[in-house]
């Protein structure tokens, strides 16, 4: 066993650039466990920065001086996060305030729908678990929780000032660095390079293949959501769905989460719709149309999207969704398939003793 370990270990970590890489890769994830709640407004920035690079690059392109191309990028920056602030945010806990008044009522529907459900359909539904539901549901008991929890909301909110605080500190924070990693990006990169070895080939494949990837996922989420987000808002205003704009950010932010998280989203849609309309031409008209804005999103808007498809199978893709989403929650979840995509260019590109399966070309 001991001989076996003794050759995995001088056949995969012989090499100087592997062991560099270890530890790079052990110090990063310490950074994020130890720091990662410290670093956050870096990490976030970082994320923005590499989003708004594509745009600085395409101005500068055109003879726009880096400087100026940098502040009009930053601008729009900027104007996107007031209308985040001024307008999405507000109009989002005014439609949560809505719905949870409406619990009550909602409940007294639902209930009445299950009773034609169950006179429709006696196989699926017996009297006993009618019974058993609709006691679950007892609308006196959740009228009760309805009215103190907006209270509680608003307790809630009073007693979490310091998270409000942290909130609008992200809001100041973010954008300075942002606009900092921006301007003096190439001083950034240079000042990072000096850090690491001189003999890094090992790295530089890796980053390489990694690099269109990662730019090509983020911008490439970034536009879906919001494509998705303004289409479903659209399309469930036109049918008066009520908290279409609740409804909407949850089908946007559904694509965070791979195959799952259409699932997920699918259940408050067809619930608030088959309270608000019954099973009327409404209900069926608006689960019609979300399901096409489904399935344009899966075989249309992502293969133009994402031209440089992610080779990975379902299975990885959904079990990175889960040990990286368990490790770092949203951040993991959203950058679960460039992690996965990142481990497979790692394997792929590790360099092995004998040389001949390695894509690392010694340096002269």
């Amino acid at each position: 066993m001991i001989e076996t370990f003794q050759k995995l270990f001088k056949k995969y970590f012989s090499h100087e650039e592997a062991v560099i890489f270890v530890f790079i890769a052990l110090a990063t994830v310490a950074l994020f466990y130890f720091l990662g709640a410290v670093l956050m407004p870096v990490f976030m920035a970082l994320v923005f920065a590499y989003l708004l690079v594509p745009s600085v690059d395409f101005l500068t392109k055109r003879k726009v001086p880096y400087f100026i191309s940098v502040c009009i990028v930053f601008s729009v920056f900027i104007g996107f996060l007031a209308i985040v602030a001024l307008w999405l945010i507000p109009k989002f806990f005014a439609q949560l305030s809505k719905f949870i008044g409406d619990i009550p009522k909602m409940v007294v529907k639902l209930q009445d729908q299950l009773i034609i459900l169950q006179a429709k359909f006696p196989g699926y539904i017996s009297t006993d678990q009618l019974n058993e539901i609709t006691h679950r549901l007892d609308g006196s008991i959740l009228s009760q929780q309805a009215s103190q929890l907006l209270p509680q909301v608003l307790s809630f909110s009073l007693s979490t000032l310091p998270s409000i605080m942290t909130g609008v500190i992200y809001f100041v924070i973010v954008p300075i660095l942002v606009f900092f990693m921006l301007k003096d990006r190439k001083t950034l990169l240079n000042s990072f390079k000096k850090i690491l070895p001189t003999r890094r080939n090992l790295l530089r494949t890796i980053s390489h293949e990694m690099n269109q990837q990662i730019e090509n996922y983020i911008r490439g989420k970034a536009i879906e959501i919001a494509i998705l987000f303004g289409v479903s808002f659209v399309v469930f205003q036109f049918f008066g769905l009520d908290y279409a704009f609740i409804l909407a950010i949850f089908v946007g932010l559904s694509v965070l989460i791979p195959y799952i998280g259409a699932v997920i989203v699918t259940f408050p849609i067809v619930i608030i719709a088959l309270i608000q309309f019954n099973l009327s031409s409404e209900f069926y008209w608006v689960m019609g149309s979300y399901m096409v804005i489904q399935l344009l999103d899966g075989n249309v808007l992502v293969p133009i999207i994402f031209s440089e498809a992610v080779n990975l199978h379902p299975i990885a893709i959904i079990i990175a969704v889960l040990v990286f989403g368990g490790v770092w929650g949203f951040w993991g979840v959203f950058f679960a398939i460039p992690l996965a995509t990142l481990v497979k260019a790692i394997f792929n590109s590790w360099p092995k003793q004998n040389g001949a399966n390695s894509p690392i070309k010694q340096e002269d």
